[in-house]
This record gives structure tokens, C-alpha cells and sequence, in this order.
């Protein structure tokens, strides 16, 4: 009994070291990519969700589903421990990395951007004429009158 008990505490400590990577995930894409404020409450609502699954998945897995204060705890040390240890170079690390991918993203871009805009000067050269041609077309047509000015005068008469 003792034993088991024991199992079921260091598997809610890990439980907690695990949320703590999660809350820490939502915290390196704050800081890394600028969001408005619904974006920010989005990826709140998503981290209790996740949070959430990962407890009760854990709680029915791993003891039955019945909620020990011990587990809570054990969720508590587990979550300070890696605050505490392993968070602030976490952060640094994964800030880093994502810097460098949105770089290297934002680099691919805008060379595929030049010929994009290459394809685009050529496409307005091609079609500029037959729009050309297209808004004359119009403009002649309306002034062109298809009714006789005195159908026009007195409708009645169509």
C-alpha cells in the first residue's frame, strides 16, 4: 500500500514537471511572437484544457480514479522543482530556437517573393491592353443608345 503510494507521488511529481513544460511552451511563444489579446486568452483556455486531460487521464490511470491531497501535492513539488531548476533555461533555449526558425522562415519568404513579383509585373505587361481594351469596350457601350430618345421620353409606349 505504502509503495503504491509512493509510485503515485513521483508519478504526479513527473505529472507536474510535465505541466510545467507545457505552461512554459506558452510562455516562450509569448515571448517570441507578438499576439493580440484574444490569441493570448485562446492559448490560456488550451493550456487548462491540456492541463486538465493530462490530470483526470492521470488520475483514473494511474490510481483508479480516486483523488489523494498527496497527488496535489506531488503535482505542487513537481511543478516548483522544475520552475525553480530547469524553466529559465528552458525559456532561454527555446526563445532561441524559435527566433532563429522564425528568421530563417522569414528569409525562405522573401525569396520566394522575388520571383512571385517578377511573375506579377509580366502578368500586369500581358493583361494591362486587354483591360485596356475591356474598359474602352464599356465606356463606348454606354454611350451608344439602343432605346430611341422618344421610347426613352414615354415609357408607357414599350
Amino acid at each position: 500500500m505504502i509503495t503504491n503510494q509512493a509510485y503515485i507521488f513521483m508519478i504526479f511529481i513527473l505529472i507536474g514537471i510535465i505541466i510545467g513544460v507545457i505552461f512554459d511552451f506558452f510562455r516562450v511563444l509569448r515571448k517570441t511572437i507578438k499576439t493580440k489579446d484574444i490569441i493570448t486568452y485562446i492559448e490560456d483556455i488550451i493550456f487548462c484544457l491540456l492541463t486538465g486531460i493530462i490530470l483526470l487521464y492521470s488520475i483514473f490511470n494511474f490510481n483508479n480514479g480516486e483523488i489523494r491531497i498527496y497527488m496535489f501535492i506531488a503535482l505542487i513539488l513537481g511543478i516548483i522543482t522544475y520552475i525553480l531548476t530547469i524553466s529559465k533555461y528552458f525559456i532561454k533555449i527555446n526563445v532561441f530556437i524559435l527566433k532563429k526558425i522564425i528568421f530563417v522562415l522569414k528569409k525562405i519568404l522573401e525569396i520566394i517573393k522575388i520571383p512571385v513579383r517578377f511573375l506579377d509585373k509580366i502578368i500586369h505587361k500581358i493583361f494591362k491592353p486587354i483591360s485596356f481594351i475591356i474598359i474602352n469596350l464599356r465606356r463606348n457601350l454606354s454611350k451608344i443608345n439602343f432605346i430611341p430618345n422618344k421610347l426613352k421620353k414615354n415609357p408607357k409606349k414599350l
